[in-house]
């Protein structure tokens, strides 16, 4: 008998072809939604970062530069989106994290170092592709001590982009300090003091109320301790930047 002939063994043939097809549909489909929720969950959306404006920039280096004069609350606004709760973005979010003052406050860093240089007689490109390269280490020994804290307290994980942003404000606080040694001279040391304590407890707000609270569960037994030792970090960290810059 032709094959061709047998409605039977086109209709069974139709199946598999069918079946096969929604069962490779579905692995890929899997995979690819596996793929897309790990990517989301450590990098989340890079524009998110950068929905600034004036107002939020003048807000956040207030509570970045002076935290002990920040009244409100330090937990970050939600709103339902798709059935699942969403944190609002900068702009309607003082809380929020945010790439747009890292970047700039780096860029800004990197500036003061170059007319510091230039002021000494020591300016090179070299020297200052140099500070460009410690400024990144320093930023990422930042971005690592926030990973291996919050790794510590024994479970989940922050968006790799938020702890990026919250480690790239201590470069608002070298702005201030490398000004201050440009200008002021030997009080750089006091205001170096002022910016890394204001550093300090920003870091501490930070992660007690913001960062872990996106960790779903931790060790609080641990964390008094963690927040300390990511705080008196700071000394040691902008003091190294400060005396890299060369200023």
């Amino acid at each position: 008998m032709n094959p061709k002939s047998n409605p039977f063994s086109s209709a069974g043939s139709g199946l598999i072809r069918g079946g096969l097809s929604a069962y490779g549909e579905k692995i890929f489909g899997s995979g690819s939604e596996y793929v897309q929720s790990n990517i989301s969950k450590c990098f989340s959306d890079p524009q998110y970062y950068f929905q600034v404006n004036d107002h939020y920039v003048r807000n956040k280096l207030k509570i970045v530069l002076l935290p002990f004069l920040n009244r409100g609350h330090w937990t970050r606004i939600t709103e339902p989106v798709g059935g699942r709760l969403s944190y609002e973005p900068p702009i309607n979010d003082i809380n929020a994290p945010d790439l747009y003052i890292p970047c700039m406050s780096f860029a800004t860093y990197l500036v003061l170092a170059g007319i510091s240089l230039g002021l000494s007689g020591k300016f090179t490109p070299e020297a200052l592709n140099w500070k460009f390269v410690t400024g990144m280490m320093g930023w990422f020994s930042e971005v690592m001590l926030l990973k291996v804290s919050i790794l510590s307290l024994g479970g989940g994980e922050a968006p790799l982009l938020d702890m990026v942003a919250y480690a790239g404000y201590t470069f608002t606080g070298m702005c201030v300090a490398v000004l201050g040694k440009i200008t002021l001279g030997y009080t750089y040391y006091l205001i170096i003091l002022w910016t890394c304590l204001c550093m300090g407890i920003f870091f501490i707000k930070t992660m007690k109320r913001t960062l872990l609270s996106e960790v779903r569960s931790y060790d609080s037994s641990k964390h008094h301790y963690l927040l300390l030792c990511t705080a008196l970090t700071q000394f040691p960290l902008m003091f190294c930047l400060s005396n890299i810059s060369g200023t």
